[in-house]
């Protein structure tokens, strides 16, 4: 059941004991299944004294606790294992257990990774920075790949199924959406690029231009796209509002919603975004980050 290398540069799902794991799981077989990629199930067990190391050797001076813990953790990860297979029977499925906290193990394991998928328990955002399992942001902040936050199942029954790609002329919002266009022509969705606008106080001619300018950004961002990716219809919209509730809005039927890492707007230091923050807690669909390159 152990084995690094299966894993290597395809997609990495965390499996966590204390949380509803089928939907990202589910989440994870099918894009494996769809990209042809071999998938990595990886569950942390923490040491006896929470170091937040992700480098511990397994069952090194374990209590009768621990041991208890490692085997019952090594029956889920079986049955996550097999779980996967059943869905998909040709399935290249590995699990591994490693002895650390959460959020190290899982950006460790994102090194080599293709992508890595998360489940989320829509904590706020005070919850989610201050609780002892927090895995979401740290791993969204530094992850290499693309990470998938999955908290709620796909909307698959609204028809045509689509896909949202939010941008604003950042480096970030220009890698996610090459990745959204990707990940659209996967599924035959259609991909809505989204800007969303929040103006200022400006005269009504002003905002005109304004708004022209937006609809030009989304047109050049997608027209070399638009041509690899003939067989995906796009549409562009620019929204008015705030970014996290608009995008929210729109992608509140979509079987996920695309955006940077991090946007125009925060200070030197961000690893993420705030639009980045609030869609992980106010998105109802599968939120995805993508880094610059």
């Amino acid at each position: 059941m152990n084995g690094h290398q299966p894993g290597r540069h395809g997609i990495v799902v965390g499996v966590d004991p204390d949380r509803e794991w089928h939907l990202p799981l589910a989440w994870a077989a099918d894009e494996a299944h769809r990209r042809r990629l071999p998938l990595r199930l990886v569950l942390a067990v923490p040491p006896r004294h929470d170091t937040h190391r992700a480098d511990e050797t397994p069952g090194q001076n374990d209590t009768p606790d621990q041991i208890a813990l490692r085997r019952a953790a090594a029956d889920l990860l079986e049955a996550a294992c097999d779980w996967v297979r059943a869905r998909h029977p040709e399935a290249s499925v590995t699990g591994e257990l490693v002895g650390g906290s959460p959020a190290p193990v899982l950006g460790g394991a994102a090194r080599d990774a293709r992508m890595i998928v998360l489940g989320s328990r829509h904590l706020s955002r005070t919850a989610e920075f201050f609780s002892a399992g927090s895995l979401v942001v740290p791993v969204t902040a530094q992850a290499r790949c693309p990470v998938v936050v999955v908290g709620d199942a796909e909307h698959i029954s609204q028809q045509p199924p689509y896909v949202v790609a939010g941008i604003d002329g950042s480096p970030s919002a220009t890698a996610a959406l090459a990745f959204a266009f990707d990940e659209a022509d996967l599924r035959g969705a259609t991909l809505r690029v989204v800007h969303v606008w929040q103006p200022p106080l400006i005269a009504l001619d002003a905002e005109e231009e304004a708004l022209r300018a937006r609809h030009t950004l989304l047109s050049e961002a997608t027209v070399g796209l638009s041509e690899k990716y003939p067989d995906v219809h796009v549409t562009h919209e620019v929204l008015t509002g705030h970014p996290v509730e608009e995008l929210a809005r729109a992608a509140e039927h979509a079987l996920a919603v695309v955006v940077g890492r991090r946007g125009r707007g925060g200070y030197t230091g961000m690893r993420i975004g705030s639009v980045v923050h609030g869609l992980l807690h106010r998105a109802h669909c599968p939120v995805i980050t993508v880094p610059t390159g």
